[in-house]
Parts: structure tokens; sequence; C-alpha cells
């Protein structure tokens, strides 16, 4: 990586020392306007929702917390150094000298390619290799480059939030992986496949942070000005809509109208994944409401119907679920932005906003809005092959014996992979210090009986008592309340007005 970087990659013009004079030459009156001053707050955003968001919203497995947020870590670290020569290629190569020139909105675009594979590792989560990970992301970030220029520069598809280029690619390109990986005998690591109440409070900090910095996500690389604007209020209601509708469907079909802590963390992020085609055109602000309405239910009936059914019948073991939140929400958002784009006219964005919003310059200028609404659905249709192709092709790759997978029984574990602290919980309680502990085989079975780590009992002196001479009535304590001068202090029951004459 080194050697690649060294070879190709060099900063662009407003990264580089020759700042001042390209300023002077392209009359720019102050550094202000240097791009660094406006993408950089979307920037932080952005890998904000890369390292922590996606990171901490798989850690609701019980026991792969490490590897969910570490690895999460590995692959996105390597990740974004292969999307800068890959994207560059086909993006940012200066062919005048036969470099790659970067500036901050090529670190935006890193980030989104990392994404797609983030993505994709939530079908697999806890069932491979930091090894088949590394795999999974090379080619991942290989395939993102590649229908991302075909979609947008070829076909000239507009997806500023990635709908089709991440979510939908991601999402069937994970499925995919997973369909090839399947494993028959997974039900042996059954125990660990679930969540405790920590894990998925832990979880939901993932999802805070992705739900807060979405609209971020989706306006980051539009363009400035009215597009980027409309890309930030549309995403907003979406995830607004979005989180009522979710909670609604979840009390309305699980049990005694409880809330199921899976639909809360996923499904409330759906609209912000399908409002990202359409967010910078003129959805309006119904338009992202309704959206979100439709995402929340079908993405919290994808969790409770459609997840079991692609287990069962398709051989799709979907970890994370990312069918509900990623990839049936992407499709959405492609079809949403092929309609807003054919029912776009200049009445609605006028002449000069119909040309920015969609690009109609150059070899586009005589496009259609009509036309360009096919353009679009063509592009869902490349992100969707591109997604199930090649995740079939990398997974036929990381089914070989050679990259060091978990056995079936070790699935959804940290410690094949991972140096695991000295858990102090995991420490079997002191029988003859535990209450009704009057006897072993009473102790015995409450030692069977009785989960040390979820609920510890409480530690209990009623079998000092029967060593106390005068019967026990009296304890040598420390009185904890620092106001009090005398430290050892005998609890001294009411109906015993004589002091203590009992000694140990």
């Amino acid at each position: 990586m080194i050697i690649l970087f060294g070879v190709f990659i060099r900063y662009n013009e407003e990264s580089d020392p020759h700042w001042s004079e390209y300023r002077r030459a392209k009359n720019i009156s102050s550094d202000i306007e240097n791009d660094f001053y406006f993408r950089y707050p979307s920037f932080q955003d952005v890998h904000v929702m890369i390292f922590v968001g996606f990171g901490f919203l798989m850690t609701f497995l019980k026991r792969y917390s490490f590897g969910a947020v570490g690895f999460n870590f590995l692959i996105a670290a390597f990740g974004l150094q292969w999307a800068l020569l890959m994207q560059g290629w086909f993006h940012s190569l200066d062919y005048t000298d036969g470099k790659i020139k970067i500036g901050i909105e090529n670190l935006i675009n890193a980030d989104f390619c990392v994404a797609g594979c983030l993505i994709a590792y939530g079908a697999v989560l806890g069932k491979v290799s930091p090894v088949q990970l590394m795999v999974l992301t090379l080619f991942g970030i290989t395939l993102f480059a590649v229908e991302e220029y075909i979609i947008l520069d070829l076909i000239h598809a507009r997806d500023a939030g990635g709908s089709m280029v991440i979510h939908t690619f991601g999402g069937y390109y994970g499925l995919s992986i997973s369909w090839m990986l399947y494993r028959p005998n997974l039900d042996q690591s059954s125990h660990l496949q679930g969540s405790v109440y920590h894990s998925d409070v832990f979880a939901m900090i993932g999802t805070l942070f992705l739900w807060m910095f979405w609209p971020s996500f989706n306006s980051a690389v539009t363009d400035h000005g009215d597009g980027q604007h409309r890309a930030v209020i549309n995403t907003y209601l979406a995830l607004a809509s979005t989180v009522l509708t979710t909670v609604a469907i979840s009390s309305l079909f699980q049990k005694h109208g409880k809330l199921d802590m899976v639909h809360i963390q996923n499904s409330t992020l759906a609209g912000g994944v399908a409002v990202g085609t359409a967010a910078e055109f003129m959805l309006m602000p119904y338009g992202s409401l309704i959206v979100g309405f439709c995402c929340g239910i079908i993405s919290t009936l994808g969790y409770i119907y459609l997840t079991p059914f692609m287990e069962k019948y398709l051989k799709i073991q979907d970890t994370c679920g990312i069918h509900n939140l990623h990839a049936m929400p992407g499709v959405i958002g492609g079809v949403v932005g092929a309609i807003t784009a054919a029912a776009a006219s200049e009445s609605v964005y006028g002449t000069e906003g119909l040309i920015n919003t969609f690009d109609f310059e150059g070899d586009f200028k005589n496009v259609a809005p009509r036309r360009q609404g096919g353009l679009q659905a063509a592009g869902l249709c490349v992100a969707i092959c591109f997604g199930v192709g090649g995740g079939i092709i990398v997974g036929c790759i990381l089914r070989l014996p050679i990259w060091g997978d978990p056995a079936d029984d070790n699935c959804f574990n940290d410690e094949p992979y991972w140096e695991l602290p000295d858990d102090e919980e995991s420490i079997p309680p002191i029988l003859q210090y535990n209450n009704h502990t009057h006897n072993k085989d009473i102790g015995e079975e409450q030692q069977i009986n009785h989960d040390p780590i979820r609920s510890p009992l409480a530690p209990s002196y009623a079998p000092l008592h029967r060593h106390l001479k005068g019967g026990g009535d009296a304890i040598q304590a420390r009185d904890m309340n620092p106001r009090r001068g005398d430290k050892n202090r005998a609890f001294t029951p009411s109906h015993r007005k004589d002091p203590l004459s009992g000694t140990l």
C-alpha cells in the first residue's frame, strides 16, 4: 500500500502549497472558499458514522463485541486506503502526470466506499475470520469503484446519499456472500447468537450516532447551496417519520404490545437509507415523511417475517438483518429517485435549477427528465447485479479452506481471535456465603440451577451467626456514615437493652 501511494497519490490543487497561486489564477478571493471549509464538517460526521456508528451498531451479540468494533476498525482503515486508489483511478486521475490528486471530497468518497463493505460485514458478522474480512473488503472496494463509475459517470444517474451505489450494492453483496458461506450446523452456536442487556445498550449508541449524522451522510457530496440544504431537510424528516412508524409496528406485532430492541436499533434508520437517492431532488417535505413511513413498515416487518424465512428456505443467514436495513430500503430509494426524477419539470425546479440538480451538461445536455428517470432505474439494476454477482464470486473464493474461519460451535465468539480479559462475574459463588446453603446438598443444587453470570447471588452472613456467642444478635460492622466519629459500632436489636456480651 505504501508503494502504491508513493507512486500514484498526490495532493490536489486545494491541498497543495501552490494553492495561493491557484487562487489568484482562478480569481478566488479568500482561503475560505477552499473546499475544505465546506466539506470538512460533513466529512467528520461521515467518519464518525463509519467507525463509531457501524462499529457499535454491531455490538449486540453477547460475546462478539470485540470483533464487532475491532474488525470494523480494521476493515475500515484498510478499505479507505484501497478506496482512495481505486476511486482515484476512475475519478481523480490527472492524465498529464499519471497521478491521483486527492482532497477532502476524496476522503468522503473513500468513507462511502468503505460503508458498502461494512454493510456486507453485517451479513456475515461472527462467522468469518479477519483474513476473510480483508479479502471481502479488497474485492468489495474494487467492485464498488467499478459499479460507482458505471452508475454515476457512464449511465449518469444521480445518487447523492448512495441508496443504490452504497446500500443496495453493499446489502446484496453481503447477502450473496452469506448465501455462499451457508452453515447448516450454525445452531451449535445458537446460544451465542443473541444479546444481553448491556450489549443492546451499546448497539443503541451506534444507532443514535448513525441517526444523528445521517443528514450529513446524504448531503456530504452534493452541490453547495440549495441542493445540500434540501438533502439535509429531506433526510431529517424521513428519519423522524421512520422512528414513529417503527415503534408503532414493533409494538403492534410483538406480544403484549412490547417493543423489540432489534427493530429500534435498525429499522429506525431505514428512512435515511431510502431517501438517499432523491435527497437533493424536490421530494417535498411530505414526500420525505411518506418515504420514512413506508420504510419503517417494510423494514420492521422484514425483521419479523422475512429474515427467518430467508434463513429457513433460502439458506441466507443474515446476522444483522442487512436485507431489512440496507438492501430493501436501498431498492426503495432507487425507485423513489427514478419516479422523482421522471416527474421533474422546469416549473418546479426552474431552468437553471433543473440543470444543476441533474447535471444536464456536456454529453447529457439534452436529456429530458423522463429519460433521466429511466437512467435512474438502470443504475439501480446495475447496483443489484454487481452486488449479487460480485458476492457470489467472492463467496466462492471465501469458501476455500485456507482462511482460518471459525468452527460452527465457535461462531459469534471473540475467543478464537481475541485475548479476553478475566471476567470477574464468571467466578463461581462461594457456597457457604450464599443464602439458603445450610447444607451441602442444597448448596450444590443451588450452584447448578443458578447462573452466576447473569444474576450473581447476594452475599449473606447468615451462616456466621451460628458461630457467635450469645446467639449472634449483633455483628461488628463498619459504619459507612462519614459524619459519625465512631467508625465501628455494634448493631444491637431493639429488644436487647444490655450491652453486647457475646464475642467471636
